[in-house]
């Protein structure tokens, strides 16, 4: 199965977990209120429906057009605009008629729905698979920056070790990109020296500008030989795959970016290398090209043979079932503050993060291209928490409008009239379209041009 179609596939079952449940957020209020549903659908039926089935008074159905759902209630101003139905007395199984403090719970069930799902997602993995990561005080050598234009413009090198974000330590060092990202500050260990320097204000825009190379910073590694080629002018030299280097010349290597770096002392030239061979070392003459390589791939070895080598540590926290409640929702929390401070940075036109904003190939690009549960519900858990954010902002046509609105009535005891409901909503509307319009036009920009 094609990377792109499991991608699509793990996108759509995600979605449609997610809209379902949002729906479900509003629907099980209204029902429970007394409030009559007429429909009930995942995606949007304009024209006409992949499926429906009436049940009760509520139709339950299926839209070609799959760029959200909806609930169609009874007597509410909505993205159905059934404007007809607001013009007739009100009935007192209508929205409109109920107090406004039910309406309120109507219109908070959805983003509620998805917040709880997102903490029980984190509650189930952190139960199912503990959390193992690389702690950032475990670098003692500092990290590796693989893209050397990009640490230029932040100020750190390869061999910094970073200390703090804001003043602020990263346990986790998979968590420092996200950090440094939405930060202003970073602190790192240089030569034993410590130093402050300030995260330029347009950096996420740096990023943006080769995002295969977005992920700079790395834990420093060995120079594992790998595939020797047929054509490399030391294929016969004795080196065998999964040797480690750990010398060349007179010089000694602990990692491969020093390795990098020796090499070009004896670019064009004949000289021995040390590899580290099981429990034995072993000197080879090797000849190094003009480009200071030795004609091999680099090989890969796993986080837990890093660690069994002495390059890094690895941290393996397991939860029990009543640990992994707080676990969970911290992580949500946690999840939600990060996602809210990336928005700003959006928000922020200096930072230039409104060119990272993507749409739908965007979102199906943060699931794995083979299938993997974990990934796969530690995606659905990030998109359920984005919907909610989104959902609550105060936008006409999306439930934080209708929360506002609903506030208003309940603070001041006047309800808007239905007239300036209707002209919001279409506002609401336009404003959404706009900026779907403008995340899908950026995954378009992206694909055709670079």
């Amino acid at each position: 199965m094609s990377p792109i179609l499991i991608k699509t596939i793990q996108f759509f079952l995600s979605l449609s977990l997610l809209i379902i449940l949002h729906e479900l957020g509003h629907f099980i209020p209204a029902k429970l209120f007394g409030t009559r549903v007429e429909k009930f659908y995942l995606f949007f039926d304009i024209k006409y429906s992949l499926f429906k089935k009436k049940i009760g008074e509520t139709v339950y159905g299926i839209g070609w057009l799959p760029l959200g759902g909806y609930v169609k209630i009874a007597g509410m101003i909505d993205e159905s605009m059934d404007m007809e139905q607001m013009s007739q007395p009100p009935k007192p199984w209508e929205f409109r008629s109920k107090p406004a403090w039910q309406r309120l719970i109507i219109m908070l069930g959805g983003v509620t729905v998805n917040f709880i799902l997102a903490v029980i997602i984190y509650i189930g993995m952190a139960y199912a698979y503990g959390d193992q990561f690389i702690p950032t005080n475990s670098l003692r050598d500092g990290v590796w920056v693989t893209e050397k234009n990009i640490g230029d413009e932040l100020g750190i090198q390869t061999g910094d070790k970073i200390l703090a974000i804001d003043g602020e330590y990263v346990e986790n060092f998979n968590g420092l990109l996200g950090e440094i990202i939405n930060g202003n500050n970073i602190t790192i260990e240089r030569s034993g020296q410590v130093i402050e320097k300030e995260i330029p204000v347009d950096f996420i825009a740096t990023l943006l500008e080769d995002e295969d190379k977005i992920r700079f910073l790395s834990p420093r590694i060995p120079f594992v030989v790998g595939d020797i080629p047929e054509v490399s002018s030391n294929k016969d030299s004795g080196l065998e795959v999964g040797d480690i280097v750990i010398g060349i010349g007179d010089d000694q290597v602990t990692y491969f970016d020093q390795a990098r770096e020796v090499l070009k002392k004896y670019a064009d030239q004949n000289t021995v290398i040390t590899v580290q061979r099981e429990e034995l070392q072993q000197q080879i003459p090797v000849v190094v090209s003009d480009t200071a390589t030795i004609g091999v791939n680099l090989g890969v070895l796993t986080f837990d043979q890093l660690e069994q080598k002495g390059y890094l540590k690895l941290e393996t926290k397991k939860y029990s079932f009543t640990e992994s409640i707080p676990a969970g929702i911290d992580k949500g929390v946690t999840t939600l503050t990060s996602y809210v401070k990336q928005l700003k940075k959006i928000f922020n036109p200096e930072t230039g993060a409104y060119k990272g904003v993507g749409g739908f190939a965007a979102i199906g690009n943060l699931f794995p291209d083979s299938w993997n549960w974990p990934a796969f519900w530690s995606t659905t858990a990030l998109i359920s928490i984005i919907l909610a954010f989104m959902n609550i902002l105060p936008i006409p046509a999306l439930d934080g409008g209708h929360v506002v609105f609903l506030l208003y009535e309940m603070v001041t005891g006047r309800k808007p009239s239905d007239k300036f409901l209707e002209y919001a909503q279409m506002i609401g509307f336009f404003l959404l379209i706009a900026l779907l319009l403008f995340a899908n036009g950026n995954d378009i920009y992206k694909w055709l041009f670079k």
